[in-house]
């Protein structure tokens, strides 16, 4: 079957970089189709089985957590008790709406065409859709690929979708498990750790490296490892060696750091090592479109080795550079590509400014460049440094833990990074991604007057603090 149509552009994957995608493109009066191959509908692994479903978790666990303090705050809440059932349902009720929303209301309210089936190229302007029972082509002048990743394995550590698992699996969990294993602490791993060690599980976090949170500014990752001990046992600078299921337990076998082999035994074991890119039957082989490390290559400007072919989010490579597997990322590629489709100037993506966010008990957010990375660069570098406990706002909260932490050159003042762990740093980091958008100084932000009490005041007392001059502190 054909469709007579030709569309300006057609994206494959709904995720956050395809849907935004598709909307910005017809927002700009180009003829859209968005092609999902995912039986449970729009949104891609941030909505059904990342970011949306797990922060509905941790916010279940967040209040949990606070409820168990409740005396504390002058209120009685005497024998407080999860109810993992009731967890999942929310949790599951909050993912449809969101993605009935994008194709129900979004979708028809932009007239963007959708086509729910396995979409492949067939050569570099065609999309043939098939649902198992019929094949519909498609004509494209552009093409998108927004067909984002799915969970890494380890060759040692075999899957088995039950008690050994990946992130999918975990939010599909019928009860808490009283003893859970992450291999990895990352973002992801973290995030589950800091879930189930909440809602009762024993948990212990194993990571390779020496830091948990790696990817984040040493002090900010020392200060995560020491909160996050409060609800787990953590493990790093340990390698995963193997893992064995026998009588509906799993036994982990990992070496130390000091060079022992450690064994422990789980209910449950997670692997959060990392995603690796969805490419399977895409049909690239009909296109010059070329990978690299599995990954779709892209130039700087998105586009493929096939003119008229990009792609974006966490299945490209470009050139020179790693990519952040982050779905705002996704988000604005997706944009940029909309808006040079149909012809419209847009600046390069500055990476350097890509936040990052962890939500975990306590949150951890960044910016910009860490110390290291400033210092390896060639700058002369001024930190300034202010801690939550100092503040009014995060005692009243009853979470006090953590700081912020502002990297600045020496010579100008410029901001070059900023690093938060604390109570509500993932939101608090956006005025943080507007200071290094201006390439606004630390004496900017110092003197950016800020309403008191909040949270926020701890960056501004952080940009003093590069200048020795906080008051709190």
């Amino acid at each position: 079957m054909a469709s007579g149509d030709v569309f300006d552009l057609i994206v494959i994957g709904s995720g956050p970089g395809g849907y935004v995608a598709a909307v910005r493109a017809a927002q700009l009066g180009l003829k859209t189709a968005v092609v999902e191959r995912d039986p449970a509908g729009c949104g891609g692994t941030c909505l059904q089985r990342g970011c949306i479903p797990t922060k509905a978790l941790l916010h279940t666990a967040d209040l949990l957590e606070d409820f168990r303090r409740a005396k504390e705050f002058g209120i009685s809440a005497d024998n407080v008790a999860l109810d993992f059932a009731a967890v999942m349902q929310r949790k599951e009720r909050i993912v449809r709406r969101l993605s009935r929303g994008i194709e129900t209301y979004l979708f028809k309210k932009n007239n963007i065409a959708f086509f729910k089936g396995l979409g492949r190229l067939d050569g570099p302007r065609t999309v043939v859709v098939s649902d198992g029972a019929v094949e519909t082509r498609l004509a494209a002048r552009q093409i998108l690929l927004a067909t984002g990743s799915r969970p890494k394995a380890l060759p040692q550590i075999p899957l088995d979708g039950r008690h050994v698992v990946t992130s999918d699996e975990m939010l599909s969990l019928s009860s808490v498990p009283r003893r859970l294993a992450v291999l990895g602490a990352g973002a992801v791993g973290v995030e589950f750790a800091s879930i189930f060690g909440r809602f009762g599980s024993e948990v212990t976090l194993i990571e390779l490296l020496p830091h948990v949170l790696p990817l984040e500014d040493q002090e900010i990752s020392q200060e995560a490892a020491k909160l996050l001990a409060r609800h787990m046992t953590i493990h790093t600078g340990a390698k995963a060696q193997s893992a064995r299921v026998q009588n509906e337990a799993v036994e982990v076998v990992f070496g130390a750091a000091d060079g022992q082999e450690q064994r422990l035994e789980a209910d449950l074991l997670l692997v959060a090592v990392g995603r690796g890119p969805v490419t399977d039957g895409l049909g690239l082989e009909t296109t010059r479109v070329s990978l690299e490390r599995g990954y779709v290559r892209v130039s700087p400007a998105l586009e493929t080795d096939e003119p008229g072919i990009y792609a974006i989010g966490d299945v490209i490579a470009i050139e020179g550079r790693a990519h952040p597997q982050l779905a705002h990322v996704a988000s604005h590629e997706g944009m940029a590509v909309a808006e040079r489709v149909a012809g419209k100037l847009n600046e390069p993506i500055n990476y350097d400014q890509v936040p990052s966010a962890t939500y975990a008990s306590p949150e951890v957010a960044s910016v910009g460049l860490s110390e290291a990375e400033a210092t390896k660069r060639g700058h002369d570098v001024r930190i300034g440094r202010f801690p939550f406990g100092a503040l009014a706002k995060p005692r009243i909260l009853g979470h006090d833990s953590g700081f912020v932490k502002v990297v600045a050159d020496a010579k100008y003042g410029e901001v070059l990074g900023i690093h938060m762990i604390g109570p509500h740093v993932t939101d608090m980091i956006a005025e943080a991604c507007v200071a290094l958008r201006l390439e606004t100084t630390a004496r900017d932000l110092a003197a950016t007057i800020h309403p008191h009490p909040t949270l926020s005041e701890a960056l501004m007392q952080a940009a003093e603090a590069v200048y020795g001059m906080a008051i709190d502190a």
